[in-house]
């Protein structure tokens, strides 16, 4: 007697078994195998203010940057010579490029007590300006020398979210030599360049923001 579908009884149970041990090889493929090890590596720069960064009374939301598709993932990438993209072998970063920026420009303005708020887009902050970012590097770029250089890449676009007037522009550029060519070495230097840039992007914000703010006033920044 067949089955509705048309395959013998004693075939189903043949058939389960080999799914049941295919899917128990798929697993183990999965969790062990012959897998090299990946080490992680998360950059997380702790940003001192400036002296001369402003007190501003208005708030700000800061995008998630946009990125290649290339560049925003947890492979960590090395131009070996112009023209030339690769990603290191064994090596992975615990975030996407895209989410350090983000986090290490939020934390600096955050920790630099200068701003009545900011926050990621999307909280819910009635936000005076957002700051858009698009990432435009982020790579150990060898450039002809023999060790790689950590290279940040930053274009930068405030905006007036009242009027939705683009306030001000500019492209932020950090390259810090690694200390040798092995991975761990050109990481520390991506968190170097990452806390410069943080830094950078910061200070302009804030004086940006505020010379805007002083020629036209924001509800929310009324003292």
């Amino acid at each position: 007697m067949k089955s509705r579908i048309g395959i013998p009884p004693s075939r189903w149970a043949t058939r389960a078994a080999t799914l049941a041990v295919a899917a128990l090889l798929a697993g183990c493929a999965l969790v062990g195998g012959n897998r090299a090890p990946t080490t992680i590596y998360a950059p997380d720069p702790r940003v001192p203010a400036d002296a001369d960064w402003p007190q501003v009374a208005w708030q700000l939301t800061i995008a998630r940057p946009e990125a290649a598709r290339m560049l925003d993932s947890t492979r960590i990438v090395v131009r070996p010579t112009p023209g030339e993209l690769q990603v290191y072998k064994g090596a992975a970063w615990a975030r996407p490029p895209g989410e350090q920026l983000q986090d290490t420009l939020l934390h600096t303005l955050q920790d630099s007590q200068r701003i009545r708020a900011v926050a990621r887009q999307g909280s819910g902050l009635a936000a005076d300006y957002r700051l858009e970012l698009e990432l435009r590097r982020y790579e150990a770029d060898y450039a002809g020398n023999p060790v790689p250089v950590a290279t940040i890449e930053v274009a930068a676009r405030l905006l007036d979210t009242g009027d939705r007037q683009v306030v001000a522009t500019r492209t932020f550029l950090q390259a810090v030599p690694a200390a040798g060519t092995d991975t761990a070495r050109v990481a520390q230097a991506f968190g170097q360049a990452l806390a410069a840039i943080g830094h950078d992007l910061a200070g302009w914000t804030l004086a940006s923001g505020q010379a805007h703010a002083r020629r036209h006033p924001q509800p929310s920044a009324a003292p």
